[in-house]
Parts: structure tokens; sequence; C-alpha cells
């Protein structure tokens, strides 16, 4: 293994904690995508995702060989969920979330979440807690 290989670049970031929002995404809405609408709605630049509840229809995992896998529905349960939301250059929320879902059969799976490709099932029940960095407190 070279050394460009073992090198991690680790940053750390101060800050303090905001709002606390509690939300629902809509059936057939992408998980992702709504946990990047409810930043937008409630102005949170970035976010913590503090807990989740619910199903998809199918859901889209990445893999760390940058393939995917799908797994079928229908009611693919999200066993937990993480993750964080940052906003691009352009204040835009980008959401980057990794979870553990259970198939109809009780087989388990892990990974990211691809966003555009996870519709929620029923309802889906998100928590998020607001990150204000140091670099954005007002003065």
């Amino acid at each position: 293994m070279s050394t460009a290989e073992t090198t991690r670049v680790v940053t750390t970031e101060s800050g303090r904690m905001g709002r606390v929002a509690y939300a629902r995404i809509a059936p057939n809405e992408d998980l992702v995508q709504g946990v990047e609408k409810m930043c937008l709605a409630e102005g949170f630049r970035n976010a913590f995702v503090r807990g989740g509840l619910g199903s998809l229809v199918d859901a889209s995992l990445g893999c760390r060989d940058g393939s995917y896998q799908q797994i079928s529905g229908p009611a693919v349960e999200v066993v937990s969920i993480a993750g964080e939301v940052r906003s691009d250059a352009d204040g835009v929320p980008v959401a980057s979330l990794a979870g553990i879902v259970a198939d109809t059969d009780g087989n388990v799976y892990g990974g990211p979440f691809l966003a555009g490709w996870n519709p929620v099932c029923m309802t889906f029940e998100v928590t998020l807690e607001e990150w204000i960095p140091e670099s954005e407190e007002p003065a």
C-alpha cells in the first residue's frame, strides 16, 4: 500500500446546534430529496439527521466499488438512518444519508441511500437538527 492510499484528511469544525425540525415525507417522495426539501423549508443550511422511522417502496444503496444494490419491496423497512446535509456554494442543501434496511424476507442491507432512487412507501418521519458552523455565526 502506498502512502497516498493510507493518508486520510481529517478536518474539524467548531459551531453549535440550532433548531430541531420534525417532519413527515409523503408517499412516493424520494427519501434523500425529501430531507433536502425539509432543510429548504426550515432554512437549514446544514443539518444532522437525528432519527427516522418508516419504509420505502424499494431501496437503492451504494456499494464501495461504485456500483449499487437494489432492494425490492414492497415496504423495505428502514432499520436505521444517519447522515448530514450541507449546502453547496449556491446554498442548495445536499443530503448524504446512509442506513440499514430490511427486505420482506428479513434480509438486511446497508450503505448510502442514492438520491432519486428511494421512494417512501406510506410515510417517513424524520428528525433534523440544524448545525451552525462558527464561520456562519453572526458577528
